[in-house]
């Protein structure tokens, strides 16, 4: 009859003691989701003023550089001077939000530098990209808005960030180059100079005065006014072809004017020539028959007949 009062009592102590450990752990939960929304909140506000600080960096940044002589108008350092310092102000806020959720500096760098060799592996495409990009800016083959030519792609540089070069060419296409396969490249820069040269090759018939034909050629350079007088348009016999002979014609002329120039000198180089009763032969061939055997030459067969005609 004793027993009965005694687990009773052992019972209700033992409910008891659940129902405290219970609502400290329920206050205990309590006060985590309350910490861990605190922090949600916080973080998300690092996070809009992160996104508000690294517009503003980038803003700022272009705005003093804007102020120095030497980048004021080169706009290659801007503009990627201004993507490193937003990146920058990127990365400090993501490590403001993981401190702020409980992740510790120390631990970041901690993993960071245990995963460094695995994305460095996966990612060696896209580093030797960021790297030439910097070597890119330091070295300076080009700027934007200078015409070049990387691999057979012509275009002017629009833009050079951390990844890639980007490019328009005459027909405004597009163009985006990596920037390793640019540093790994040879790069011809049309633009790099203030002056550039002309060259054209005319042909005349075997028969002709070349000094004439050459005076014709130079007159028609001198008397363009993109052409520069110093140094002179020049031209010089440069080839003895099957059925002609070459004339070059080279010519100084400003950057910005070299197309226009190369076309208006090849039309009236032509003109000129015709003018003055010198020949520009057309390509031919000589046969010569076979010792023994009869040779005829068929110069055009003759169109086929329709049935029935």
């Amino acid at each position: 009859m004793t027993s009965l009062p005694t687990s009773f009592n052992d019972a209700v102590a033992a409910g008891q003691k659940a129902v405290t450990v219970d609502a400290a752990m329920l206050a205990k939960l309590t006060d985590l989701a309350g910490d861990l929304a605190v922090n949600l909140v916080i973080a998300s506000i690092i996070l809009a003023a992160t996104v508000i600080g690294a517009r503003w960096a980038a803003r700022l940044t272009r705005r003093v550089l804007l102020r120095a002589q030497a980048f004021r108008h080169d706009q290659t350092i801007l503009s990627f001077a201004v993507q490193v310092v937003r990146v920058l102000v990127y990365i400090l806020g993501f490590i403001a939000i993981l401190q702020r959720l409980g992740v510790q500096t120390t631990s970041i760098i901690a993993v960071l530098g245990a995963a460094s060799l695995a994305v460095g592996l996966a990612l060696q495409g896209t580093l030797s990209n960021v790297a030439a990009g910097v070597l890119l800016l330091v070295l300076r083959p080009y700027k934007v808005g200078d015409v070049i030519d990387i691999g057979g792609a012509v275009g002017t540089v629009q833009r050079l960030d951390l990844f890639t070069t980007q490019m328009s060419n005459a027909n405004n296409h597009k163009i985006v180059v990596p920037n390793s396969q640019v540093l790994g490249d040879v790069i011809l820069n049309l633009s790099g100079q203030t002056t550039r040269r002309i060259e054209i090759n005319f042909t005349v018939g075997y028969g002709e005065d070349l000094n004439a034909a050459r005076a014709v050629l130079v007159g028609v350079a001198a008397a363009h006014e993109k052409v520069l007088a110093d140094p002179p348009p020049w031209t010089g016999v440069t080839g003895l072809l099957d059925s002609a002979v070459e004339i070059r014609l080279q010519a100084w002329v400003e950057s910005g004017d070299w197309w226009q120039t190369q076309a208006d000198l090849m039309q009236g180089g032509k003109e000129a020539i015709d003018a003055a009763g010198i020949e520009i032969p057309f390509p031919h061939q000589v046969e010569v028959p076979a010792k023994g055997t009869a040779f005829a030459r068929v110069v055009a067969a003759p169109p086929a007949e329709a049935e029935g005609d």
